[in-house]
């Protein structure tokens, strides 16, 4: 958390980021966004199954950063529902070319297949794209964490990242 508070001291000096501790309704999470993030809700199918999707996004300098939410209701589903979104996350971008690490988020239910993810892919028009992502889950909700864009600052995307916590 020290390292987190540092990087946000030293990136709150850009003009565009402006961090904010973000707690999204209904989620259990708290991550510290650097920009006023907007929240929308629709239904999505996961792990098989119809949800309600919540996702709080911003985007400052055209790189957007998102933390996407949804309860399974269903233990037996959360697992499949890590796997689909990293699956979705290189078909939104194109690739095949996915980076994983093992990630561990205060809160957190253990999952193999919890990650930290890389990919660089193409927009639909063709431009390059860079992602990087977290997928979680707490019980039975699934969270997807992600900062997108061009060129992906790794101090803002580590700030963000490392600042993400679950209620236990």
């Amino acid at each position: 958390m020290c390292a987190a508070l540092t990087a946000v001291a030293v990136l709150s000096c850009s003009p565009a980021l402006d961090w904010r501790d973000v707690h999204p309704e209904g989620s259990g999470a708290t991550v510290l966004f650097p920009c006023k993030p907007a929240s929308r809700a629709r239904n999505a199918t996961v792990a098989g199954q119809r949800v309600k999707l919540t996702l709080v996004s911003c985007e400052v300098d055209g790189v957007t950063f998102a933390l996407s939410h949804a309860d399974l209701g269903d233990p037996s589903r959360v697992t499949t529902a890590l796997i689909e979104l990293r699956l979705a996350l290189a078909g939104n971008v194109g690739t095949s070319d996915v980076r994983l690490a093992a990630l561990e988020v205060a809160g957190m239910t253990p999952d193999p297949h919890a990650a930290r993810v890389w990919l660089t892919g193409r927009r639909p028009d063709g431009t390059p794209v860079q992602e990087q992502a977290a997928l979680i889950a707490r019980g039975t909700r699934v969270f997807q964490v992600v900062v997108l864009g061009t060129r992906i600052d790794d101090g803002a995307a580590s700030v963000f990242f490392e600042s993400l916590r679950l209620a236990s």
